[in-house]
């Protein structure tokens, strides 16, 4: 062989220090693989970690004219609690009963609370609650009550509710409103479009929270009477921030905010930092809605399809 003939080196391993083509793009892809797995990885555990998971929730998937669990639901019955305010301390006019003919479930998915009257003029209904009496927002956390109903259309009087107390007001009766109350859902026959979210706390009369009347916000429904169909109604309470603050929806449409500003701090502790129990009713009369009237029919339901408590 001249010493001017090229070498062969075909079969031959590249001299050390030099890589490959095929090499480097092998290697270039399995890096490539590895960054975007970390980063999925990274964004997976980001939203399932601000992803709202279910603590408790009712679908009301029994039979007809079954009353819902007795595991999960407390049924109020009579004008009042055991040593409470007369008239359940709103004046409203109903006898609450546990008669499948004024709470059941239709077969369905849905609870039907059905407020009749009888020949003497005498109301009845029904008021349910939890009960779990433990749902609160954690420090640094969030909670998400909401539920799926129905409001009635049976004219004025009427007056559907979904709402929350403090755990101190079971058994107790006579600590209101210093426990806390968060009405999520009220609706009144007489104001068919409206849905109204209230907070209340402190003393009565008066107080931080203008008792007895809370301090609210009300909206009203574009699209008409709220009875036409199943809305889905809640709140979320917030405490992932300095401020913390309740905030209330309608089909996802927030509509109304009460922050711990807006009372003293001390009050603000006393109403939210603890456990609440979640209650279901559909009263008549009182002095939120006002009477009844020759217009108002008997036999409306408000009809629930799910009640469900989330957390973050």
């Amino acid at each position: 062989m001249s010493a001017d003939a090229p070498t062969d080196l075909r079969g031959q391993e590249p001299p050390t220090g030099i890589r490959h083509p095929r090499v480097l793009w092998i290697a270039a892809v399995a890096v490539a693989v590895v960054v975007l797995l970390v980063g999925a990885y990274l964004l997976y555990g980001r939203i399932t970690g601000n992803a709202w998971k279910t603590v408790w929730s009712d679908d009301f998937n029994g039979k007809a004219g079954e009353l819902p669990s007795r595991s999960d639901w407390l049924m109020d019955t009579g004008t009042s609690y055991p040593g409470g305010a007369p008239q359940w301390g709103t004046g409203e006019m109903e006898t609450y009963t546990a008669d499948p003919a004024n709470v059941s479930m239709d077969g369905k998915g849905n609870l039907k609370i059905t407020a009749t009257r009888d020949a003497a003029g005498t109301w009845r209904s029904a008021r349910l609650e939890t009960t779990r009496t433990d749902f609160q927002a954690q420090p640094g956390g969030r909670l998400k009550v909401e539920a799926r109903i129905k409001v009635p259309d049976g004219g004025p009087g009427y007056w559907a509710a979904f709402w929350m107390l403090g755990e101190g007001f079971r058994g107790n009766y006579v600590n209101w409103p210093g426990i806390g109350e968060i009405d999520t859902m009220e609706h009144k026959g007489g104001a068919p479009a409206d849905v109204f979210g209230t907070f209340h706390c402190g003393v009565t009369p008066g107080g931080p929270c203008n008792e007895n009347s809370g301090i609210g916000g009300k909206y009203t429904s574009p699209d008409g009477p709220l009875s036409a169909d199943f809305h889905t109604f809640g709140i979320e309470w917030d405490r992932s921030t300095s401020t913390e603050e309740i905030r209330w929806y309608l089909d996802g449409h927030h509509y109304f905010t009460v922050k711990a500003s807006d009372v003293d701090p001390a009050t603000w502790s006393k109403a939210t930092h603890h456990g609440f129990f979640v209650l279901l009713n559909l009263a008549m009369g009182g002095s939120f809605p006002g009477p009844p009237d020759a217009s108002t029919r008997p036999g409306a339901s408000m009809q629930v399809d799910k009640v469900t408590v989330s957390r973050r």
